[in-house]
């Protein structure tokens, strides 16, 4: 996508995914990733992350042929999985930081 911009609506959505908008409805109830803004008369805006989420999610679903239920699974794995890799990064460079400090000594 070239032109980001901050807030998309479902309509626009759907064209940029190749999705219906009540698919879009549907996976918000069964994906907590996946929150749009919804302003006081229930209309519904999604940013660029929501779509590329939205992307991802219907990679697995329609590409990859798993389930509801193995998307979570996989969705989850891989926040987890993120999760750890960042805690490894964080620990290597305050690791590093240490040895800096007692090699100055």
């Amino acid at each position: 996508m070239e032109n980001k911009k901050l807030y998309y609506k479902i309509g626009e959505v759907c064209v940029i995914t190749g999705l219906k908008p009540s698919v879009l409805r549907f996976w918000e109830k069964q994906f907590n990733e996946l929150k749009p803004l919804k302003t006081g008369s229930k209309h519904r805006y999604y940013t660029y992350e929501n779509i590329e989420f939205i992307s991802s999610l219907k990679k697995l679903l329609y590409e990859d042929r798993l389930t509801i239920e193995g998307a979570r699974k996989k969705i989850s794995n891989c926040e987890k999985e993120s999760r750890d890799a960042m805690s490894y990064n964080y620990i290597k460079e305050e690791l590093k930081s240490i040895l800096s400090v007692m090699n100055k000594r």
